[in-house]
């Protein structure tokens, strides 16, 4: 009986924070050889013998003390990681964050009852704010479920900076403002900001204690476009968010030089629960091609998304929806979870709100107008300039692969996520007659803290089996053995990342503490073999699974030669979402996309003949 009164006792969000396991720390010899194995591919048998000679001498040598560093690290720490990889990788680069760090993506609600329509968007803008709102009460209140891997619960920590989060430029580092706060833990803001026209605007989205209703929210939305629409263009401010980190710094620097209130405007947007962004754009997009919401979505109107606030909700003027997101304070399964709770329950709604339609007596939405002087013009008409250049460059393709998808690869009993990784590398293969680095995100959240580890899918086995499927001499039973080496290679590998046994993030900790300690150019990370293989960043094809839900998004290539390539899977498609940069002339987005297609079918045939 007991069990049964504690089974019915709802989980609180955050309840297994504390139990949380800290991140380990593999041996240096078990991740050396993992590096070995990841270079081999990509090597000669001269460079290979070369490298084996320089990772034999790391490990004997310097490797091992800076280990032992490492291993006393992890001791006072419950993530060794964590700062390290919020600097390394997000607050201390200085490239233009908006585009090239952020993710974006297009919502799926025009698969249901929310096809594109003029004269709708503030409506269902109304709607899936409502529903935004009811997350964060879900968060506030602690209500929201704790994920979980079978019964392993999973760290929540990111889930606390998906609202009321702000990214604040510093001259040589960022860093992450968080104003959230559970219920029991006080008072958190509780305001919305609102982005239309370069204009900027702010209400409470409570009002009495109660979160404001959609007729409540709809006659705010509807004062803001109706204003904005009557009204001459604003300055667009939020163009700043979109510069490069050191030259946005000062920028901000000087708008508050000019005007103390400059400053509070800030504070507002920060602290706010999230950004509204009213976009004129009419992004036609259908359930098979989400390319044109795909591309407004990350590389949009710079004057009405704020680049560094956590969570930016577009709203096309045809009532499609996007959104573009900070990728410094949570990994993108953060706003997934959101936006399928918004997607099931706008279906389960059929996309109308049914409850009263009362809209009580409340304050208009207020406009922030900054104090600009000439300087704060022309760095805004810089940032502009340079992002409009840099979106230009990008190319994004948001289609759907509609023969199958999960529901037939799990009928061949093969992961789909397998299934999907060998089909890109085939596809890159074919389109490029050479390997590409590899990588796929790999989640560490069953440990405290744990954000993502590298997993790193070119594996020997897998380049075995593109060459055995170019090589027309080859016969479908030694193609099929290929394969399921391929497969196999890569699930223990994704297996090993995923309980902190991956080498990526060891080897970056390694790094680290020899730069603390003044140790520079290592041979270790200048051997030539280290970039080659995807080191230090340089992945050419940089992939994700984002799941098995409606929810996909994009980020730009890793590297000027290389791709993003992202996908969720369906029980009856595949969609995909892939980058690269026109600059580029060897790259081309639609063409990987066309291979993809091919090598699907392809696997799907030798999956089947050879169960015949």
């Amino acid at each position: 009986m007991a069990s049964r009164v504690s089974e019915s006792v709802p989980e609180r969000t955050f309840q297994y924070q504390d139990s949380l396991p800290p991140l380990p720390v593999p041996s240096l010899q078990s991740s050396l050889s993992k590096y070995l194995d990841a270079v081999h591919p990509f090597a000669t048998e001269r460079e290979f013998a070369a490298t084996v000679n320089i990772v034999k001498k790391f490990q004997d040598g310097i490797g091992k003390e800076l280990h032992q560093k490492l291993l006393q690290r992890a001791r006072n720490k419950r993530n060794w990681l964590e700062e390290w990889w919020l600097d390394a990788a997000y607050l201390e680069v200085r490239i233009p964050s908006q585009l090239n760090v952020n993710f974006g993506g297009p919502a799926p609600y025009l698969e249901h009852y929310w096809p594109p329509e003029d004269g709708t968007c503030l409506q269902r803008a109304s709607i899936s704010t409502w529903y935004s709102l009811q997350y964060w009460n879900l968060l506030h209140t602690e209500r929201l479920a704790p994920q979980k891997s079978g019964k392993t619960p999973f760290d929540m920590d990111q889930f606390r900076m998906l609202f009321n989060t702000c990214k604040v430029p510093g001259v040589k580092k960022d860093s992450i403002h968080n104003y959230f706060q559970t219920e029991s833990e006080g008072a958190c803001p509780s305001h919305l900001v609102v982005m239309c026209r370069g204009r900027i605007f702010t209400f409470n989205a409570l009002h009495d204690g109660q979160i404001l209703t959609p007729p409540e929210l709809l006659r705010q939305l509807s004062y803001v476009k109706e204003r904005c629409d009557r009204e001459p263009l604003g300055e667009g401010v939020a163009a700043l968010t979109s510069d490069e980190r050191t030259r946005w710094a000062k920028a901000r620097e000087h708008l508050i030089s000019i005007d103390p209130h400059n400053e509070s405007i800030l504070e507002t947007i920060q602290s706010s629960l999230f950004v509204i962004s009213l976009d004129e754009s009419r992004p036609h997009s259908t359930p098979e091609n989400y390319t044109n919401m795909t591309v407004e979505a990350l590389a949009g109107n710079p004057t009405i998304r704020w680049g560094d606030k956590s969570y930016n909700s577009i709203v096309f003027s045809d009532g499609t929806f996007g959104s573009t997101c900070d990728h410094a304070p949570y990994d993108a399964m953060v706003l997934v979870s959101m936006c399928w709770y918004l997607d099931q329950e706008i279906k389960a709604a059929e996309g109308k709100w049914k409850g009263s339609d009362r809209v009580r007596q409340m304050p208009l939405p207020e406009e922030l107008l900054f104090t600009l002087d000439e300087k704060a013009r022309s760095d805004i008409s810089h940032a502009k300039q340079q992002y409009l250049e840099s979106t230009k460059d990008l190319q994004i393709v948001c289609y759907a692969f509609t023969a199958f998808g999960k529901s037939a690869i799990r009928d061949k009993k093969l992961h789909p996520d397998t299934f999907v990784q060998l089909a890109m590398q085939l596809a890159y293969y074919r389109l490029h007659k050479k390997l590409g680095s590899c990588y796929e995100t790999a989640t560490t959240r069953k440990f405290f803290h744990g954000r993502t580890e590298t997993m790193r899918p070119c594996t020997q086995e897998a380049v075995n089996w593109c060459r055995a499927m170019m090589d027309p001499t080859c016969n479908v039973i030694d193609k099929r053995k290929a394969m399921l080496l391929a497969f196999d290679k890569h699930n223990k590998l994704m297996a090993e990342a995923q309980n902190g046994n991956g080498f990526d993030r060891h080897l970056l900790g390694l790094y680290l503490i020899a730069k603390e300690e003044g140790l520079q150019d290592l041979e270790l990370f200048t051997d030539p073999l280290f970039p080659r293989s995807g080191g230090g960043g340089n992945f050419v094809l940089s992939s994700s699974l984002v799941g098995y839900t409606t929810v996909l998004g994009v980020v730009a290539p890793m590297v000027h030669h290389g791709y993003g390539f992202f996908y969720r899977i369906r029980d009856d498609r595949i969609v995909t979402s892939i980058s690269a940069w026109k600059s580029c002339h060897e790259t081309d987005a639609p063409s990987l996309f066309n291979n993809f297609s091919s090598s699907l079918h392809e696997m799907l045939h030798l999956a089947t003949v050879s169960q015949l």
